[in-house]
């Protein structure tokens, strides 16, 4: 017996599994080094360029196998109004996996009830990089993969109702990579996740939620990078609001309750 044959059969195996994603095993590498080097690495090379002059409507499963999709016309204008259309609009259950989303952005994607992203890059984010709008508890939102740059406010603007997932991501040069929203009109319970994301400085927080609406983020395996000053908070309670107005920071940190994670959670290089 042979002991380089088994290794061989895994490593067949992962590539199989990535190819299976959209990605291959030196993008696959280069993710694996972003904790000790530049995240961007990572970044994928689009395979084309794709103008969207009007939004994109994905019901099923939508693979925009790693092309750039970028604004022009009416969602071309690159600014930071809250009532910009997105590039793409996901149904109830939709999926949207292997797209690149380059400048301008417009309001990204727009999640009408469950979606599932998965790897996703936002090369410059607009007003969000995506918004989640779902009504029932019971939606369930997923962001795995990708990575998101330059979003001067929130990266996932969190609208709507249920639990949101994000899982093995990397952020930089951002204001807030999740946020339960403030002062919507209607307001609900939102559950939060995040782990195994590795966020690099310039930014102010990884997850902003309303406790007076019984919101919770819990997070974990958080790697914060060029941060040696701590300026990046983990975790931001708020008192929400239904009436539009600018709703009240409470505190930071973890507490159990609202915040769930222990400071082993977050380490920082």
């Amino acid at each position: 017996m042979t002991p380089s044959v088994r290794p061989r059969a895994r490593r067949r195996a992962l590539i199989g599994t990535l190819a299976a994603l959209g990605l291959t095993s030196t993008t696959f590498l280069a993710s694996g080094l972003a904790g000790t080097a530049d995240a961007a690495a990572a970044w994928p090379t689009p395979t084309a360029s794709v103008p969207v002059s009007s939004t994109i409507s994905v019901s099923g499963t939508y693979d925009g196998k790693l092309q750039r999709f970028y604004g022009s016309g009416d969602l071309g204008d690159g600014g930071q109004s809250e009532d910009q259309d997105p590039l793409f609009d996901l149904a109830d259950g939709a999926v949207l996996k292997n797209v690149v989303i380059g400048a301008p952005g417009a309001d990204g994607i727009h999640c009408a009830g469950s979606c599932t992203l998965q790897n996703v890059w936002w090369e410059d984010v607009g007003e969000d990089a995506a918004s989640f709008k779902g009504k029932s508890s019971s939606a369930t939102y997923t962001v795995t993969g990708g990575g998101a740059k330059s979003a001067s406010d929130k990266v996932f603007q969190f609208n709507g109702a249920g639990k949101l997932t994000v899982t093995g991501f990397q952020v930089s040069d951002f204001g807030k990579l999740v946020r339960s929203c403030g002062n919507c009109s209607t307001q609900y319970k939102r559950t939060i996740v995040v782990s195994d994301v590795d966020v690099t400085a310039p930014g102010k927080s990884i997850v902003g939620i309303n406790t007076n609406y019984g919101d919770t983020a819990t997070l974990s395996k958080i790697r914060i990078h060029g941060d040696s000053s701590k300026k990046i908070k983990p975790c931001v309670r708020y008192t929400g609001n239904n009436t539009g107005a600018e709703p009240k920071e409470t505190g930071s940190g973890p507490d159990g309750t609202y915040c769930k994670y222990a400071t082993s959670d977050i380490t920082y290089n």
